[in-house]
């Protein structure tokens, strides 16, 4: 069975490091900040980098070259490149938020993973142990298929931030819209983008729409428009 280092005992990294371990994998203790990594590739058949993306290619760079062993990450914004000199690369992005390494552990089973096209395809053997499924990405499109990632994650917490802002203003609780936004969610899922808007754009009714702008406050007025012309292409 495939051995395996993890570096960097954050949240993606021990979230890594309880799934493999729960899976029965030989998993080494964690490395974390300050120790020496030149050794990180001895002994083992998998390295993988679970640093904050800043400090991939310092801490690939830090690692003696074992030429048998793969060295992986698990950013999605960067590509092999970041993972030189080592002969065997490969990235591993798991498409999943990890808040902690509990919730993490759990949501790695079965997740989507970012695999570079050239990758070594040793990696394929993690994604297989987590019943995976990879989508898989060229060297010179991380970039983007990160940023869409931030989108359906990041992004959409902070939108469901600015529900919470304007719903206090009318004195309803997040709560109440959030199973609308997991219906919406869930019609994405069963639709498509397109089939699943409804709403005002959807419906044509601009004149909804500029009521909806007048009776914000004022900072929200920009995410709003925003997004309504993002509807529109969708409609289009």
């Amino acid at each position: 069975m495939t051995r395996v280092r993890i570096v960097g005992p954050g949240r993606a990294g021990t979230s890594l490091h309880r799934a493999l371990s729960r899976a029965h994998w030989p998993v080494a203790p964690l490395i974390g900040r300050g120790e020496d990594l030149r050794g990180a590739a001895r002994d083992v058949d998998l390295v993988v980098i679970a640093t904050p993306d800043a400090a991939v290619a310092e801490v690939a760079a830090a690692i003696d070259p074992n030429a048998p062993v793969v060295v992986a990450h698990l950013s999605g914004s960067l590509g092999l490149a970041a993972l030189a000199p080592h002969q065997r690369r490969a990235v591993l992005h798991p498409l999943v938020a990890l808040p902690d390494p509990e919730r993490g552990e759990d949501r790695l089973v079965g997740a989507w993973f970012g695999l570079a096209i050239e990758g070594d395809p040793l990696i394929e053997e993690v994604v297989d142990e987590l019943h995976g499924r990879v989508v898989r990405i060229a060297e010179s499109s991380w970039a983007r298929y990160h940023a869409a990632a931030v989108i359906a994650a990041n992004h959409l917490v902070a939108l469901l931030g600015q529900v919470e802002r304007i719903a206090e203003t009318v004195g309803a609780p997040l709560e109440a819209y959030l199973d609308l936004a997991r219906g919406a969610l869930d019609d994405v899922a069963a639709l498509g983008p397109a089939a699943a808007l409804t709403g005002p754009v959807r419906r044509g009714d601009i004149d909804t729409v500029e009521r909806h702008v007048a009776a914000l406050p004022e900072p929200e007025r920009a995410a709003y428009r925003a997004l309504a012309e993002e509807a529109r292409r969708l409609c289009r």
